[in-house]
């Protein structure tokens, strides 16, 4: 299988590359930059779609980026980056005269109301209530395809929670206060974490590109994209210490992260949702690391 992915070279989009390879597919990545085995996005919308039986797209500004202030512009570039990319492989998998068999959106689980105690499956209904929840309306809704193309392309929607591994995403600003000793909850520590294995993600995302077993519909196929632990901020850090053999006895006030980060950015770690991953464990895909523990070992001890 020929998969062309948006945004590939990023830390989820490395993973996804290396598990597709690894099975023995083929990928193309779009990029702002040419390149052997890429294409630009520029290329894409003048020249067309390439030869591809699947299509991802994981492109975004990064929304936890520590080196930019949380202002209008940031907030515009966080739009921009997701819903411009995601209509422009829209559009070309809408324009081609063979278009892929499956094509994979991967956005978040902010859509889901902040809750100590709402449970959330891919059958919740929501409404957008805040910032993200828009993005995530907007940006799914770019991904829709025409109905006459919707017949034969799969169309799936991925909502990711907080994405851990050991070469990029939150971990990696996380480890070295934990390794120093420092670390602590965010908060009061109550707040759910949805969570997954940046593998389980790739994983799943490779499991929504495989062809459709059934007549399709012309809505998308929503999966979440979180580990089926229901964890809470307080149980990663300490579990986290645990597994590094260091105190977490620093905890970080809200306040804190409000000024450091926005308040508008900073709820995404001091509040949290319980969302179960409902149809994605019902569809047959399999943890590599279900549980905080496997997940958080595998990341420590890589290192």
């Amino acid at each position: 299988m020929r998969v062309l992915i948006g945004g590939g070279s990023g830390f989820v989009g490395r993973e996804l590359t290396r598990l597709l390879i690894e099975k023995g597919h083929k990928v193309t990545l779009i990029s702002r930059q040419p390149g052997p085995g890429r294409i630009t996005w520029d290329e894409l919308e003048s020249h067309g779609l390439p030869p591809c039986e699947g299509a991802v797209n994981l492109a975004g500004e990064n929304l936890m980026n520590p080196l930019r202030w949380w202002n209008e512009s940031y907030k515009k570039d966080l739009f921009s980056s997701r819903i411009d990319t995601t209509k422009t492989l829209a559009r070309a998998i809408a324009a081609s005269p063979k278009p892929p068999h499956s094509w994979v959106l991967v956005s978040g689980v902010a859509c889901y109301k902040m809750s100590l105690t709402a449970q959330y499956t891919e059958d919740s209904e929501w409404t957008p209530f805040d910032l993200f929840s828009n993005l995530v309306k907007e940006w799914e809704a770019s991904a829709r395809l025409p109905d006459n193309v919707a017949k034969t392309t799969k169309q799936v929607i991925i909502r990711s929670g907080i994405v851990l591994g050991r070469h990029g995403g939150a971990m990696k600003q996380m480890l070295l206060p934990f390794w120093l000793g420092l670390g602590g909850t965010l908060g009061s520590g109550t707040q759910p974490f949805p969570w997954i294995h940046v593998s389980d993600l790739a994983g799943i995302i490779a499991h929504g590109l495989e062809p459709p077993a059934n007549t399709l519909s012309s809505s998308p196929q929503v999966f979440n994209g979180v580990a089926p632990g229901l964890n809470t901020n307080y149980e990663f850090t300490k579990e986290l210490g645990r597994i590094l053999r260091r105190p977490t006895i620093f905890p970080v006030p809200v306040f804190v992260l409000n000024t450091l980060m926005g308040s508008e950015r900073a709820v995404v770690l001091t509040q949290g949702q319980k969302v179960i991953p409902k149809r994605t464990l019902e569809a047959g895909y399999l943890y590599k690391y279900p549980d905080l523990t496997s997940a958080l070992k595998e990341i420590v001890e890589s290192y």
